[in-house]
This record gives C-alpha cells, sequence and structure tokens, in this order.
C-alpha cells in the first residue's frame, strides 16, 4: 500500500510534534532527576515537585480552554512552544549561575503542565481543521508511531547524556525542542480564519463538559478514557518500589522492561488505519479498548530475577500494543464528533479531568498500598480495570461535519 500523503503543510506540523516529543522523552522525568541530583530533595519535596505541575496546570486551564477556542490556533501553538521554550531555559540557565533552587523548579512545572494542556487543546483544533476526512485518522496514527519511538528511544539517550555532561542537560535539549517546534510550526504558513462565535461562546469549559456528557457515544467514551488511564498510571510508582525495592531488579533492568515494549506501540499505530478500513472504528475501539484492560493485572505477579523481568515485558508489549491502537482511533472519532466551535473546549476539559483522576487514583493507590501492600495495590487497580470495557461505545453516532 502506497504511502497516503497528506500534503507539505501536515509534514511541517507533524516534524514540528516529532521533535518536541522527543524532547519531552528525552528529558523523561528530568525534574525529578536535578531535584535529586543537584538539590538533593527529601522524597516529600520529590512528591510535592512530582504533583505539583499536572494539579495547579489542570486548574489554571480551566479558564485557557475557552480562551484558546475563539483564537486562530496556530499562532497559539507557537506563543506557547515559546514559554515553554523559556520556562525550561531558566532551569540550566539558573544551575549555571548557581542560583537554581526547588521553588523554582516547582514553577517551571506548573508552566509547563499549563502550556501543555493549552498546546493540546490547540493542536487538536488545528488538526482538525487541516486535515479532513479519513486522513485524519492516518495523521493521528502518524502522530502516535512518532510518540512511541520518542518513548523508546528518549529516555535511554537522555540517561547517557545526563551520565556524560550533567543533570541539566536534557532540559536544555528538550528546551531547543520547544524551540524548534516554534519554528515548524510557523513554517507551515497559509491562512487562517479567525474562529466564529457559531456555537456557545459563555460556559468556559462547563460547555467543554456539558457536550461530552450530553453526547451518546462520547459520555461513556470519556468515562471510559478518564478511569483507564488514571488506573494504568496510579500503580507505576507502585510497580517501581516492587521492582527496585522488594524484587531487587537494577536500574537498568527496570528501564529495559519498560522501554522495549514501545515497539508494540509502533506496530499498533501502523495496524490502527488498516484495521478501521476493515472492521469500522467502534469494533476496532471496542476490541482494542477491551483487550488494554486485560493486560496490567500481570504486574501483580511479577517476580525476582529473569522470569519476573519477561513478564513484565511481555504485559508492557500486550499493553502497548493495544493502546497504539485505540489512541488513534479514539482521538479521531471524539474529533469528529465534535463541531469546531467548541473543540478546544472539549479537549482541556478531557484533560484537565484526566490529569485529575490520575492525580487522585495515584494517591489513592499509595494509601492502599501503605495499608496493605503494593503488590496488592497493583492488584487491585488490575480488577478495577477489567470493569472499564463496559463503559466503550459500541454504536457510532452523532458524527459533526467540518463545515
Amino acid at each position: 500500500m502506497a504511502r497516503r500523503r497528506l500534503g507539505r503543510r501536515f509534514g511541517w506540523l507533524w516534524t514540528a510534534y516529532s521533535v518536541s516529543t522527543f524532547g519531552t522523552f528525552f528529558a523523561f522525568d528530568a525534574f525529578t532527576v536535578v531535584a535529586v541530583l543537584v538539590l538533593h530533595a527529601a522524597p516529600v519535596e520529590v512528591s510535592v515537585l512530582a504533583a505539583a505541575g499536572p494539579a495547579v496546570g489542570a486548574l489554571v486551564a480551566v479558564p485557557l480552554g475557552p480562551w484558546v477556542e475563539f483564537r486562530r490556533k496556530r499562532p497559539v501553538m507557537v506563543a506557547v512552544d515559546l514559554v515553554r521554550f523559556a520556562a525550561v531555559l531558566s532551569v540550566p540557565v539558573a544551575f549555571a549561575l548557581g542560583g537554581l533552587g526547588l521553588a523554582q523548579l516547582v514553577v517551571v512545572s506548573v508552566v509547563v503542565g499549563t502550556a501543555d494542556l493549552a498546546f493540546t487543546a490547540a493542536s487538536g483544533a488545528y488538526l482538525k481543521g487541516l486535515v479532513a476526512g479519513d486522513d485524519l485518522l492516518v495523521a493521528n496514527g502518524r502522530f502516535e508511531s512518532t510518540t512511541w519511538t520518542a518513548v523508546l528511544l528518549g529516555p535511554p539517550l537522555g540517561g547517557v547524556a545526563i551520565g556524560l555532561f550533567g543533570p541539566v542537560t536534557s532540559m536544555a535539549v528538550d528546551a531547543a525542542s520547544y524551540l524548534l517546534s516554534a519554528v515548524g510550526i510557523r513554517a507551515i504558513g497559509g491562512g487562517e480564519p479567525r474562529p466564529a462565535r457559531r456555537g456557545p461562546a459563555s460556559g468556559g469549559l462547563l460547555e467543554g463538559w456539558r457536550h461530552i456528557l450530553t453526547h451518546p457515544t462520547l459520555r461513556p467514551l470519556f468515562l471510559n478514557t478518564v478511569l483507564v488511564n488514571g488506573l494504568i498510571m496510579a500503580p507505576a510508582p507502585l510497580v517501581a518500589v516492587l521492582m527496585l525495592g522488594d524484587l531487587g531488579f537494577a536500574p537498568w533492568q527496570y528501564g529495559l522492561a519498560f522501554a522495549v515494549p514501545c515497539v508494540g506501540g509502533l506496530v499498533g499505530a501502523r495496524l490502527s488505519a488498516p484495521l478501521v478500513a476493515r472492521f469500522g472504528s467502534g469494533r476496532v475501539m471496542a476490541a482494542s479498548g477491551t483487550l488494554r484492560a486485560c493486560w496490567p493485572i500481570g504486574l501483580a505477579f511479577v517476580g525476582p530475577g529473569v522470569g519476573g523481568l519477561v513478564l513484565v515485558m511481555a504485559v508492557q508489549l500486550g499493553l502497548i500494543t493495544c493502546i497504539g491502537v485505540f489512541n488513534p482511533v479514539y482521538a479521531t472519532y471524539r474529533l469528529e464528533r465534535t463541531g469546531p466551535d467548541r473543540v478546544s473546549r472539549v479537549l482541556s476539559a478531557w484533560s484537565v479531568t484526566g490529569r485529575a483522576s490520575i492525580a487522585t487514583l495515584t494517591g489513592l493507590g499509595g494509601l492502599l498500598a501503605a495499608v496493605t501492600s503494593a503488590r496488592t495495590a497493583v492488584a487491585v487497580a488490575g480488577v478495577l480495570l477489567l470493569a472499564t470495557p463496559l463503559l466503550l461505545p459500541r454504536r457510532q453516532t452523532g458524527q459533526v461535519s467540518r463545515r
């Protein structure tokens, strides 16, 4: 099958996305690394740093969705990239000047977390206007493939760079990636009309939630994705404690167990469009969404040695392959069923709820682990995941025209 061409403008958008995504994963967990290695932060300080960005960013993003909705999206994306560039670059600059402190890391984390949500809202709406019809699924599949490539390559290369050149190196690269992304988005060119206020202009982010919760198929999809993402992410620190602590795996083994399976994300993303062409988006979402919920419970049975490492890699490979299929289909399905007058608000509402869910479930998982054990908490999250496919939409209704 010939590779479908989506045009020069999409090519620049994809290039900008690729550069910034690689920079993000090259600097994966960089705030924690800098806090521990440079500032010698205590565990409670590291926890505050990890939670501050998503939590405050989600709160600040509430008025940003409506603000983005009625503005040209490309200038917003460029501005957000420049804000992220300046914020992240301030860390290596302060380190070089000997003035870096934990408070600055927290502020930068909050700024980047807020900017990430604004960029997601603007870029989703911009993609819907740039790419039409069946090409939307192809475009989302390419973004998904790029993400998993960055997840596979970025953290190991970032770790090597930190070892060779120091703890803030990865953040300097991340900052540069945002600047290059802004240049790429600026190079897209072409006109972009100012969005007309054809839909409800009031209500802020509440309009996004109203659209989601009153839509017959977006509502169950929203509940499913928010719960699944939270229940997948919540046990992550507990699995780290289990593997690196109780089971005695070396850090490189832990990293390998979660990096190699990312190949499955590439495979899944490439399969998503052919599968939809053959079976339809509803069936593909139902099948891949159900299968992805079945894998994480396997992490509760991880043991020491090679057998445990192989088990984690097998579980992650199955999970990530299913996610690689599901995500482009779900992202396309969501855009197709949201009118152009409210895309930014819907995406913002979705992102804010998702981050709040992850933070809440992670906290509850930690409390359960304290009362019982890390393995028990991982098992409970896995069992709860098994019920989430009941929320997947089983029919395709309410598709919205791009016009």
